[in-house]
């Protein structure tokens, strides 16, 4: 690890990577070490306990205090972000309101606000771009620059990474902590702006590789989460010298898909990036009920609204799709669960589930796609285990970008498109729920727009979604 400049280590030997050779998109990066100096490729920006800093810095009474954010101001929910006053007690995202108010009695609890993430979110995504320009913004508190030329030589690329890290602090608050990774592949600059929080600067160089690497757990690794790593572990790989020992084909077999050799390029150092071409691959809304909307009608309800809102998302974002999958989860009494297979939700909720996807041909419009979802919902399941709905999810997925739709030879029955384009208009002007199918209406007030972490809500017209 690499900070403020420190310790640049020497450079890597072909004895270092599996199989005895040195890849040749590393090979070919060899070019600063051969002047003395490293370089990498991409900065990434990580803001530090986001939610709960944002709002420390719109509430300055909030400064220096323990804060937890969370969906709903209730016991039976959970924090989705804890600020480092609350972390230093153990509170973090997941922990139960009840569970949180034990480990730190004088926890601040505040109802997350979308709307002010996602301003902060375009002011700071501003700050950095006057530092240099922003590639590729993952997520709602995390954003990739790829460097350029005299970008890339490691101590420029730290001054770099200082500057940004300051410019955030001074134009958007002082509230707004950020670490930075520095990589010569975009997946190990996550990494490394993950190893030390807040406020870190962490650089993972070619001469750093493997050694830094192996002092990581497999969860330390972006993509890894608590199944991946049991699935890991059941192939016998616990530790990441297991993980590293891997070929490039060991690596796709291990995930079962391209990721997996993708995984093995990053972890190498070596700037393998996906296509430019490749789009978005779903369009999802999800909604835990609240008390009083779980039974199947209500359930039902809220499963269109999602429906309304997917549909229009895929047309604002100009995708047809040919694939819905549905998902629902019920609450189980403590004799069920204990009966049967059971998961535990993050709320705390015993509960089975049920889902199912449904093909068709490719469309936009919210009429056709809700008589698929009205097909698919009469399918599921039936049993005293399933009359408690508590989760609903709708997906949209093999996306289409319309430029490459191919309308079909029998046109557009009943003119849904341009129903659809006409509630668009109006949903767009007056908010999303001004027109539409009388279904949801007992479920017009449901499922509003949450924070979301990997997702960052879009404003269609006057509404967040």
């Amino acid at each position: 690890m690499i900070e403020n400049g420190g310790n640049l280590g020497t450079e890597p030997t072909g004895e270092e990577w599996p199989e005895g050779t040195v890849p040749q998109e590393v090979a070919s990066s060899f070019e600063y070490h051969a002047k003395g100096e490293p370089h990498v490729n991409w900065l990434f920006v990580d803001l530090n306990s986001y939610f709960a800093s944002v709002e420390q810095q719109d509430r300055p009474e909030l400064r220096g205090k323990p804060v937890g954010v969370v969906p709903m101001l209730a016991d039976t929910t959970c924090c989705i972000a804890a600020s480092y006053e609350a972390k230093a007690h153990g509170v973090k995202t997941g922990t139960m309101v009840a569970e949180a108010k034990r480990m730190c009695p004088n926890i601040i609890f505040v109802e997350g606000r979308h709307e002010i993430y996602v301003d902060y979110h375009h002011r700071i995504v501003e700050a950095v771009e006057s530092c240099l320009p922003v590639t590729a913004v993952m997520s709602i508190d995390e954003m990739a620059c790829r460097l350029m030329g005299r970008e890339r030589p490691l101590l420029s690329a730290l001054e770099l990474g200082r500057k940004v890290k300051a410019t955030v602090r001074e134009r958007v608050g002082p509230m707004l902590r950020s670490s930075v990774g520095l990589a010569t592949s975009r997946y190990l600059a996550k990494v490394a702006s993950d190893m030390e929080k807040p406020d870190g600067l962490v650089a993972l160089t070619l001469d750093m590789l493997p050694d830094a690497l192996r002092k990581l757990s497999l969860r330390d690794l972006p993509g890894i989460g608590v199944q991946t790593e049991k699935r890991l572990n059941e192939k016998g790989i616990h530790t990441m010298d297991d993980l590293l020992e891997l070929n490039c084909e060991q690596s796709g077999e291990m995930w079962g898909s391209v990721w997996g050799e993708r995984l093995w390029h990053w972890l190498r150092g070596e700037d393998f990036e996906m296509s430019e071409t490749e789009h978005l691959k779903s369009i999802s809304h999800s909604h835990v009920l609240a008390p009083e909307m779980r039974t199947t009608e209500k359930a039902w309800a809220v499963a269109h609204k999602l429906l309304h809102k997917a549909a229009m998302s895929l047309r604002m974002e100009k995708f047809y799709t040919a694939a819905m999958h549905v998902t629902i989860r019920y609450q189980l009494t403590r004799e069920q669960a204990e009966r049967m297979k059971s998961q535990r939700h993050f709320s705390g909720i015993r509960h089975s589930g049920w889902g199912m996807e449904a093909r068709f041909a490719a469309c936009q419009d919210t009429l056709t796609l809700l008589n698929v979802l009205r097909g698919a919902w009469t399918k599921r399941p039936d049993g005293p285990e399933f009359m408690r709905p508590f989760f609903v999810g709708v997906t949209m997925h093999e996306l289409i970008p319309e430029s490459e739709y191919q309308a079909t030879l029998f046109g557009d029955p009943d003119n849904r498109a341009g129903l659809a384009a006409t509630m668009d208009k109006l949903n767009l002007k007056y908010g999303h729920t001004t027109l539409h199918f009388a279904g949801m209406l007992p479920a017009k007030e449901s499922a509003p727009t949450r924070i979301a972490f990997t997702q960052i809500p879009v404003q269609y017209g006057v509404d967040y979604m």
